[in-house]
């Protein structure tokens, strides 16, 4: 199987179990995911199945804004293929098609948190530094229960700045 027929769709229900499945083989390098989260956000999950199995997942999530979005921003989260599929170009098609879902919603950034910086800098992403990102920060890592402070946390953050979408005002 290679890049080329690497079949990317939205997750459905029936997706579920095994998405949760394929987090659970990264407890180094993902967060779990209760079945609950997943199910509540399958709308945000992209899938790679092959042979009746989730090969392949990523999700992204809208990070919050106080008052009216000046700089909405959203997340890439739970990227993960399956140990016998990598390298083989189904995580870069799960990124490409996310990000264009994701740049339908006009953030004017797609963020990361990653072990693998490098992979998100082939896609466009840049490293940034953590505190450009407090949003992110509010939103998620400060519950986080793997590290001590979103400071110390060893992921990379990375940014994908998109153009500006004009306002309502100027169209």
């Amino acid at each position: 199987m290679s890049a080329s027929n690497a079949v990317i769709r939205p997750a459905g229900f029936e997706d579920a179990e095994g998405i949760a499945a394929l987090i659970r083989e990264y407890p180094e390098e993902l967060l779990a995911r209760p079945m609950s989260d997943i199910v509540q956000n399958i709308d945000r999950f992209l899938v790679h199945r092959h042979e009746g199995k989730v090969h392949g997942v990523v999700s992204w999530q809208i990070l919050p804004e106080i008052g009216a979005p000046r700089r909405p921003s959203v997340e890439i989260k739970s990227l993960a293929v399956s140990a016998g599929q990598r390298g083989k170009g189904i995580g870069r098609a799960l990124v490409e098609t996310a990000i264009e879902r994701i740049r339908t919603l006009h953030p004017v950034q797609i963020i990361a948190l990653t072990f693998h910086p490098g992979f998100f800098a082939t896609l466009g992403f840049k490293e940034v530094p953590k505190t450009q990102l407090m949003h992110k920060i509010y939103a998620g890592c400060i519950n986080c229960t793997k590290y001590d402070s979103p400071f110390t946390c060893p992921e990379i953050a990375v940014s994908l700045e998109l153009p500006l979408r004009p306002g309502p005002e100027e169209e």
